[in-house]
């Protein structure tokens, strides 16, 4: 049996489907939105710059100064800035995670294991707070995309890039990221860009490329809107560079950029580099894939092997996902290790107080009670001494 389309506006009274879009807008418009961005990398890179550029605001500072005088992070720690966005009355909550130590000593073996054990985390905790009875309030800080950010070599990756890149591909959403890009020439920056791509695909890494519609429609906006995927596609990894600073672009026009001797390297001209394309798609025109990508492929592949007790391995053999919920592995982070022992130091010193303060409670106990006691037999002792002046009268006046 066949039902035949018709159209509302003809041979029905309209019912107001085509109102639901707006309906669906102005539910999204109230709650807002989400998004988590990791910043992985070496030291050095521009992460901090990068990630101020991009929200035109400072979000963090850099430790440039005194990452000098410090020693070097024996293990890589978690660093989450958080922000919110708003623009025309839409709010969007930011949480920028960065990964400072990652990859700046001698002996890098696992170096990776912390931000893999982070995003597994934060999986295994939302999956958590899904299966409680109460759901309406959720702490949501799964990583939805991870910059990784590569340094600019004009060689191609080295083994703790691709190891790396593999283990986050299996968990959220990787767009490599050719830093400083202003210190390669064009031909260079092309032909690195070129390796980067015929490693990632000899590795089997996947990164995250913006979806092609299959059917276009006749629409301007639709084919304008799959010619952008593929610049987008065509450019990765991108080749940024950020900068905090504003010159005269010779126009009379103040940019964001680098001035150097021979020129103005400028931040937002797709002629010297790609930070426009980044740009647009984690905040523009991809946000919502990367976060439903998140949602509806990661996570979901993550709860599914979890439920099943299943273990999909990689290349080396080794667990995609862990069988078991993983344990709090934060803690061995010598920023939080600090923040648990003071918190147990605190909690010592409160519990020291608080026997203290009931032995000193007992002990007014006990005291009370004595003088009680001793009142009590003085009122015996007088009570006594009556009766026996009672009983002196009575045999006196026989």
């Amino acid at each position: 049996m066949t039902v035949d389309m018709i159209s509302a506006s003809e041979s029905v009274p309209a019912i107001g489907i085509s109102n639901i879009p707006n309906q669906r807008y102005k539910i999204v418009s109230e709650r807002g939105g989400t998004l988590t961005m990791m910043v992985c990398g070496e030291s050095g890179l521009g992460k901090t710059t990068f990630v101020n550029t991009l929200f035109q605001t400072t979000l963090k500072h850099s430790d440039a100064q005194q990452r000098r005088h410090l020693p070097i992070k024996r293990t890589v720690e978690i660093d989450i800035i958080r922000a919110v966005l708003e623009e025309k009355d839409f709010h969007l909550r930011v949480n920028v995670i960065d990964t400072p130590g990652f990859g700046d000593n001698v002996n890098n073996n696992k170096s990776w294991q912390p931000i893999i054990d982070f995003i597994d985390d934060q999986h295994d905790s939302y999956m958590r707070q899904e299966q409680q009875p109460y759901r309406d309030t959720k702490y949501d800080l799964r990583v939805h995309a991870v910059l990784y950010f590569i340094r600019p070599t004009g060689h191609g990756l080295k083994p703790l890039d691709i190891e790396t890149m593999k283990r986050i591909s299996t968990r959220a959403n990787l767009i490599p990221v050719i830093a400083k890009a202003d210190t390669l020439s064009s031909q260079e920056l092309t032909a690195f860009k070129l390796r980067i791509r015929q490693v990632i695909e000899a590795q089997e890494i996947r990164i995250f490329t913006p979806p092609l519609e299959k059917e276009v429609g006749d629409s301007n906006q639709d084919i304008a809107a799959v010619e952008h995927a593929r610049q987008l596609i065509e450019s990765m990894p991108f080749a940024i560079v950020g900068s905090e600073k504003k010159y005269d672009n010779g126009q009379g026009k103040q940019v964001l950029g680098r001035k150097y001797p021979w020129g103005l390297v400028e931040v937002e001209n797709d002629a010297h580099c790609d930070f426009r394309k980044l740009r647009s798609l984690l905040l523009r025109t991809n946000l919502l894939d990367i976060v439903l990508t998140t949602e509806e492929i990661h996570y979901e592949t993550f709860r599914r092997l979890r439920l099943e007790g299943n273990q999909e391995s990689n290349g080396n053999g080794e667990p995609t996902v862990p069988l078991r919920a993983p344990a709090r592995k934060l803690s061995h982070n010598p920023k939080y290790k600090d923040e648990e022992n003071a918190l147990k130091k605190y909690f010592t010193d409160q519990v020291k107080a608080e026997e203290q303060r009931f032995r000193q409670w007992e002990q007014n106990i006990v005291n009370e009670r004595i003088r009680l006691n001793g009142d009590l037999e003085e009122i015996q002792n007088k009570v006594k001494k009556l009766e026996d002046q009672v009983r002196n009268l009575q045999l006196k006046k026989r």
